[in-house]
């Protein structure tokens, strides 16, 4: 399995037609955020990070965000930059071992802007929700049409986790809910579960850029009034001010462990959770944490992903 992160981003805005170069330096984790801030600085309009062996980061720390034993660093420059002159002067500031391994691919032209809104297109879940890129039509105008670009905070609906999720909030009944989407990314969830009937959304991140992700999204879709955003420590126990008919997590297994009691203490007697980020070896991990609070109901898998739904027990203890 190859994993690809993003470490740092312009997003290309321009429609122009014209050829590209990438300079990719093969690095390690030490020197991967230096390396990516030289990129940027001499020029690059865009900085990707790529596992440069078959090593997948599955569990990092809450908080973290680690690199991998062997990162390729790729720079996208324009094709009339001289990539050579660019090693010389990160040699110079950072060291010439830093740019010992090296290489560069050449991009053939192409209307850049356009090529990467065509891999984008509008994405059903269950029977009435899409989630639909703004430059296409949509399909189903009496549908629930949520309104989102890929952007810089993670999810868009196309990883299987989200996905699992989409699934899972179209199957519900939200007319009224009180809803929190822990870890919320883009806000996709929370938005989807307001427009879906969810009378109020509280969405709770450690990533400044991904509440503004919401916010913005939030805005395009007409529900900000109804969402409220939270930036905090994911192991924190101040976030709610309220008691929640539906909690949504889609992060990873450990958080989810660590986060069981907490998840508890945030929702009503009767409310259901939705858990993804799980691989489907960590089934039984994930259910024994939440046995003492939540009774597994639904447990829906898409390739080594899963997502597992519960409901809170009465008078469970915590």
């Amino acid at each position: 399995m190859r994993s690809l992160r993003l470490c740092g981003e312009h997003i290309i805005r321009d429609t122009i037609y014209m050829p590209w170069q990438q300079l990719k330096i093969n690095t390690s984790p030490d020197h991967t955020d230096t390396l990516s801030d030289a990129l940027t600085e001499f020029g690059a309009s865009a900085v990707t990070c790529m596992d440069s062996a078959d090593d997948p980061i599955y569990e990092p720390p809450i908080g973290t965000t680690p690199f991998w034993q062997h990162t390729t660093v790729t720079g996208l420059f324009p094709a009339e930059i001289d990539v050579d002159d660019i090693i010389r002067q990160i040699g110079l500031k950072l060291g010439r071992d830093i740019v010992s391994s090296w290489a560069v691919e050449q991009l053939e032209d192409q209307v850049w802007e356009k090529t990467w809104m065509e891999h984008f297109e509008p994405m059903k879940f269950g029977d009435n929700l899409w989630i639909c890129p703004s430059w296409k039509a949509i399909p189903d105008p009496d549908a629930v049409n949520l309104m989102l670009d890929p952007g810089l905070a993670f999810g868009t609906g196309t990883h299987p986790t989200t996905a699992l999720c989409l699934e899972a909030l179209s199957r519900r009944n939200l007319k009224g809910s009180q809803i929190i989407d822990y870890g919320c990314g883009s806000g996709i969830l929370a938005i989807a579960g307001v427009l879906l009937g969810a009378n109020h959304a509280w969405c709770i991140d450690n990533d400044p850029q991904a509440l503004q992700a919401t916010q913005d999204n939030a805005r395009k879709n007409a529900v900000n009034e109804k969402i409220q955003l939270s930036l905090a420590d994911l192991t924190s126990e101040s976030e709610a001010e309220f008691k929640a008919n539906l909690l949504i997590a889609n992060i990873l297994a450990k958080p989810l462990t660590e986060l069981a009691a907490h998840f508890a203490n945030l929702l009503n007697d009767d409310a259901d959770i939705i858990l993804s980020g799980i691989l489907e070896q960590q089934e039984q991990e994930i259910v024994q944490a939440y046995k003492p609070w939540f009774d597994i109901n639904r447990v829906s898998q898409s390739g080594e992903w899963l997502c597992i739904e519960g409901r809170r027990k009465k008078q469970a203890q915590g």
